[in-house]
């Protein structure tokens, strides 16, 4: 009896998670359209466009947040709540509608997108989603977050399935992605390589045998180990390091179609915004989660009602109907608690940042807070991806920019160059830096100093050595 209680439960219980994360990685507009498809396709599925309270259901006949939700909850943490206000109506005076259309800034392309459309024409209809669920699950680096099997489980695929949907993702553009780390994204770009090569094949062996000897310029321990001459070691670790990414999403940020550091110009509706409350400065932050559609969605009682009155053909259908609907309201229901739950320590623990910029972001990682909540790594990763927030001095920035370590250093980093009485090196910037307290290695400060624009001090000192017009 318990094997059979258990082998039903099972299928909806993964159909709930693995719908769950899928409409955890989706931005506001993007979930927009995954309702109106929904609400086209299944007719239990019903919307009231009643103006109504996204969390409590209460009818609210004035526009603005319920009343109920966004009272404060507690004396020093958020009041964060959901919205059924559109982002872009309270802010469409200053954004889209008043811009003309060559003025709009152009949002990059999405890496899983540009995956995507490669595998179009050789990608069996079936694994589709299985594509857009492995894509969308990917961390910033191009790797895969969970293992095949539990990508299987979620999914309800085949291991066979995966794998080779896995194998197709690795060879596109940019290679290397979704596997399981470095090593492996070096070993799916040789595959691209001329395998006939001799360069190729040893570039092979270095990687299968000695990676870790590699990453430590240990040449001469690999040409003993593999009795190899140094001179072919050197060689053909130049040609890794030339030709192949260890991290292959980083290779789609570089070609320019999606930038490391994105550009907060490019988000024009939030989907999150975080205000004053009652425009008291010194108050609790109010946050608000706003909702991707206007109204209230529910299963359609009538249609609950009629399904046991019909044939029993039309009986089946409707039953399959119900079930997706009841289903798709309780991840849309999970979906939102998992956003509020986020939100609310996320901005507890981030207020100076929030109020005061970049030098007072707390170090946090998407691993604590998943621990704080309850969750999966990967679940705080879908629920942060593709979301934008606006900050109550009007910016607006990705929300995975709260998860950003480097950003507080970054700014130590500009204030330090601003300021310099002659350009700084880098081994500079590394000793005022620890004698703030802050350890950082010298390559990370030239690469924060690259992310920030700044040219390394030879080229300061000859910038600001030219007459001011030339520097023009």
């Amino acid at each position: 009896m318990y094997q059979v209680q258990d082998q039903s439960i099972r299928p909806l219980t993964t159909a709930h998670l693995a719908q769950t994360m899928t409409l955890l990685a989706l931005s506001n507009l993007e979930l927009r359209d995954k309702i109106l498809g929904e609400l086209a396709a299944n007719p239990a599925l019903e919307l009231l466009e009643d103006r109504v309270c996204p969390a409590c259901h209460r009818h609210l006949p004035q526009p603005g947040p319920c009343p109920a939700c966004s009272r404060p909850q507690a004396e020093d943490g958020p009041i964060v709540f959901l919205s059924p206000r559109e982002a872009s109506y309270s802010r469409r005076e200053t954004t889209g509608e008043s811009q003309p259309a060559e003025r709009e800034p152009a949002a990059p392309e999405d890496l899983a997108v540009h995956v995507l459309q490669q595998l179009a024409t050789g990608l069996d209809p079936a694994d589709r989603y299985l594509a857009a669920y492995i894509l969308s699950s990917l961390d910033e680096d191009g790797f895969l977050q969970d293992a095949p099997v539990i990508i299987a489980r979620t999914t309800r695929s085949t291991l066979a399935q995966v794998e080779r949907v896995l194998a197709m993702i690795a060879h596109a553009d940019p290679p290397g992605l979704a596997t399981p780390g470095p090593r492996q994204a070096l070993l799916a770009q040789l595959d691209l390589q001329d395998a006939a090569s001799s360069l190729t094949q040893l570039a092979r062996r270095i990687l299968d045998q000695a990676f870790s000897e590699l990453g430590r310029h240990e040449y001469e321990r690999i040409a003993a180990s593999l009795d190899v001459p140094l001179s072919r070691i050197r060689q053909a670790a130049a040609f890794i390091q030339d030709s192949l990414n260890p991290y292959p999403a980083r290779a789609y940020w570089g070609s320019g179609r999606q930038p490391q550091a994105s550009d907060p110009n490019v988000y024009h509706n939030p989907d999150i915004q975080i205000s004053h409350s009652n425009g008291d400065e010194a108050a609790a932050l109010m946050v608000e989660i706003f909702a991707p559609v206007a109204g209230w969605l529910r299963v359609n009682p009538m249609f609950r009602q009629a399904a046991p009155e019909s044939t029993e053909p039309v009986s089946e259908e409707w039953a399959r109907h119900l079930e997706r609907a009841a289903l798709f309201v309780k991840c849309m229901q999970q979906r939102n608690n998992t956003m509020r739950r986020m939100l609310e320590i996320l901005v507890r623990q981030q207020r100076e940042f929030i109020l005061n910029g970049d030098r007072f972001l707390e170090p946090m990682t998407r691993a604590r807070l998943a621990t704080e909540i309850g969750v999966h790594e990967s679940t705080i990763s879908r629920a942060v991806s593709h979301k934008s927030v606006a900050l109550p001095d009007g910016r607006i920035i990705p929300l995975d920019r709260f998860f950003d370590r480097s950003l507080s250093v970054r700014d130590r980093i500009k204030e330090m160059v601003d300021q310099e009485p002659r350009p700084l090196t880098d081994d500079e910037i590394v000793d005022r830096l620890r004698r703030e307290g802050i350890q950082v290695a010298r390559r990370t400060v030239a690469k924060y100093r690259a992310i920030e624009g700044i040219l390394p001090a030879r080229l300061r000192h000859r910038k600001k050595d030219q007459p001011a017009a030339l520097r023009v």
